[in-house]
């Protein structure tokens, strides 16, 4: 992407262009590490990218090593969050109506990866005369933000909306469209003939209508820290290393070191002339040599073993397990011994679940400002302005263990025998396995067979009458 720079704009103030150009300045700064991430995310890390020259030739950097390990690292962490829309003791027919019209729960999934990838991801929200709000999620690669540490949330941020062919570099994109978030407006910036001009949509909300979800904060990265960090992505080059040459041993493994003593000098004229037909053939003959009078000596030099290699990769993968709270069956390393217990899987895969419910509650917070500020939009209102219902909101995450439905569905029972109004619950029917589809269409046929009942009844009771 071409380089994001703002002169000076008219319409803006001097705080303004300052903060739009600090704005860009951390854009930039941080688009190079942005495109290593996303790299190794993809598994487009070559040979020539790892290769430390010792055992594997130059001339091999063309070699192709497929490695998954970095999508693995956030896409099974993002698969463990499953956010599954707001609760709430007031209508939540407005919020739903949000949640659906935004489609949240499919746009969460996507921009948990983007965070995890990239340390945070950011929720930027509009009016829209059609949907009333409209909510969408921006990866560090296409927005930046500045943070308060005072007030504790972002001080201001920009987010590119469209971009276009760069006609002075081919093949690149440059923004044409850029909104800037402040605490009192939303500042549309449109490039037109190479200048910014800026329109300026006001808002009430008193913080900029941007919110950001952030993963493994610190005091001085405020905006997380990348599941793609440095210690992981050495793991990675080194795994590719040992594939790359395990690769290579494999090939000398397939075609052993030969060799042919006291041969004469015809004999040795026609093994050169085809290699490959004397290394195939089932027959090798040979003579004695005139000249020595000593038979022909055949040997083959001992293969190399794969090993080491082996070895090498399930302590990479161990290591890169710890790193990331994978197990090491999710990195590809097959355990030889008995099949583990699903208790031992449990116990295997517990640090990953912390690490979900890590991310569950601090994207929950980030979620239930984002649907507050949404609802203060929709209804033309401020924060101040929610009622209590409103305000009395929070995000629902399913449970990030994934136990089996015979273990939900054994303790929904139990529940319900101790409370026996919880069986008439959405929840009870969600514990035993039952999706919302599925609720809907069960409480749907049995309000109909309510119905067919109370039917029959007021025609006995008919009958009845008549009778007497």
């Amino acid at each position: 992407m071409a380089t994001l720079s703002f002169e000076q704009v008219k319409g803006l103030s001097a705080q303004e262009q300052s903060q739009l150009q600090e704005l860009a300045e951390v854009f930039q700064r941080h688009q190079i590490q942005n495109t290593l991430k996303e790299k190794y995310y993809e598994g487009h890390v070559t040979l020539s990218d790892v290769n430390i020259g010792i055992a594997l030739p130059q001339g091999l950097n063309n070699l192709s090593v497929g490695c998954s390990w970095g999508q693995k690292a956030v896409d099974v962490l993002a698969s463990r969050s499953m956010f599954d829309g707001f609760v709430g003791r007031g209508n939540l027919e407005g919020v739903s109506a949000l949640v659906e019209d935004n489609r949240l729960l499919s746009e969460y999934a996507k921009a948990c990866r983007e965070e995890l990838k990239y340390g945070c991801v950011f929720a930027t929200l509009s009016a829209d005369a059609e949907i009333r709000c409209k909510i969408r999620f921006h990866s560090p690669v296409s927005a930046a933000a500045l943070w308060n540490g005072e007030k504790g949330r972002i001080e201001c941020g920009l987010a590119i909306i469209a971009t276009e062919p760069d006609q002075q570099h081919q093949g690149t994109w440059k923004p044409s469209i850029v909104n800037f978030y402040t605490d009192t407006a939303v500042i549309v910036l449109r490039d037109q003939s190479g200048r910014w001009k800026a329109q300026r949509f006001p808002h009430k909300m008193g913080r900029p209508l941007m919110e950001p979800m952030i993963w493994n904060a610190t005091g001085s990265k405020p905006f997380g820290r990348s599941r793609l960090k440095l210690p992981v992505r050495c793991l990675i080059d080194d795994y590719i290393r040992i594939v790359a040459n395990a690769t290579i041993a494999l090939e000398f493994d397939t075609t052993p070191q030969k060799y042919l003593l006291g041969v004469t000098d015809e004999q040795y004229d026609a093994i050169m002339s085809d290699k490959f037909k004397q290394y195939v053939g089932s027959v090798l003959a040979a003579t004695t040599n005139p000249e020595t009078g000593d038979n022909p000596v055949f040997g083959q030099l001992a293969q190399g073993s794969l090993a080491p290699h082996v070895e090498k990769l399930r302590m990479t993968a161990t290591q890169f397990s710890a790193a990331t709270g994978l197990t090491v069956t999710d990195v590809g390393v097959v355990n030889d011994a008995n099949p583990t217990s699903s208790d031992a899987i449990l116990a295997q895969s517990q640090t990953l679940v912390l690490m979900a419910q890590q991310l569950n509650a601090s994207n929950g917070a980030a979620l239930r400002t984002i649907i507050l500020m949404a609802q203060a939009i929709a209804n033309n209102a401020t924060l101040e302005d929610l009622t209590d219902e409103q305000l009395d909101i929070m995000a629902h995450f399913k449970n990030p263990a994934m136990p089996s439905v015979a273990v939900t569905a054994d303790a929904a029972i139990k529940i319900a025998s101790s409370r026996p109004e919880f069986s008439g619950t959405d929840t009870f029917l969600e514990m035993i396995g039952f999706d919302q589809a599925d609720i809907r269409r069960i409480k749907e046929q049995e309000q109909r067979v309510r119905g067919q009942k109370l039917l029959v009844e007021v025609e006995n009771e008919d009958i009845g009458e008549d009778v007497g």
